[in-house]
């Protein structure tokens, strides 16, 4: 089964090319596409030394990973973030969870290098609470086969929380696997925003949309709550 892993990138000329060597170093035999939605920085330059393929898609996460599985060439389809490090054996992870051909697909545990009581809430008690109301972000490092991927018709294009849609439709093709391996995120977001306010910001979005919110309302309230004061 090869894997595809999908990048979107926009303006990481500061984080591509390491990024992309460490994943390099623990993904050998994946393909590896970088989705690039318009950087005006050297973004492009830097990712093309150290990827299998650069493609460009209109702005978006939703557009740039639907162009993304577009040209992969993989059975498997692998989406990352670049402000993520990855375990040693992430390929082996998925391979195994996927094994078993109930599963539709699944995410990686995700951990915040810092220690602080308000980032184990968000790698510990948030992984929990998210299992409960069935959500989960694409931080998380979603992978799937292709052909669910083509069944639930691709990541939609809503103004908020694409990734959760999507992932309640893989839900609903197989069982998902939570891999107990880490993806290591970077806290850049959360430092320059505070890291309690848009902690509290991303639980407050996410009962609301479990409650039924209409997700314009939670666009709104995103950019209100989680903008740097």
């Amino acid at each position: 089964m090869r894997i595809s892993i999908i990048v979107p990138v926009l303006n990481e000329e500061l984080l591509v090319s390491e990024f992309l060597r460490d994943l390099r170093s623990h993904a050998r035999d994946a393909e590896i596409i970088v989705v690039d939605g318009g950087s005006t920085d050297a973004t492009v330059a830097r990712a093309n030394a150290h990827c299998d393929r650069v493609i460009s898609s209109a702005r978006g996460r939703a557009p740039q990973m639907n162009a993304g599985t577009a040209v992969a060439r993989g059975d498997l389809f692998w989406f990352l973030h670049a402000d993520c490090r990855v375990p040693p054996d992430c390929l082996a992870e998925i391979r195994a969870a996927l094994a078993d051909l109930r599963v539709a697909g699944g995410y990686f545990r995700i951990q915040l290098p810092r220690d602080r009581a308000v980032y184990r809430l968000t790698d510990s008690f948030a992984h929990y609470a998210g299992k409960v109301l069935r959500i989960r972000c694409a931080d998380h490092g979603f992978f799937c086969r292709r052909e669910v991927f083509q069944r639930v018709g691709g990541f939609p294009d809503v103004p908020l929380m694409e990734d959760v849609e999507f992932y309640r439709k893989m839900h609903r093709q197989g069982r998902i696997v939570s891999v107990p391996a880490r993806l290591t995120l970077s806290a850049r977001r959360y430092e320059a925003v505070g890291a309690t306010k848009l902690t509290a910001a991303y639980g407050l979005i996410a009962t609301l949309y479990a409650l039924g919110v209409p997700l314009t309302t939670l666009q709104k309230l995103y950019r209100v709550t989680s903008s740097v004061e």
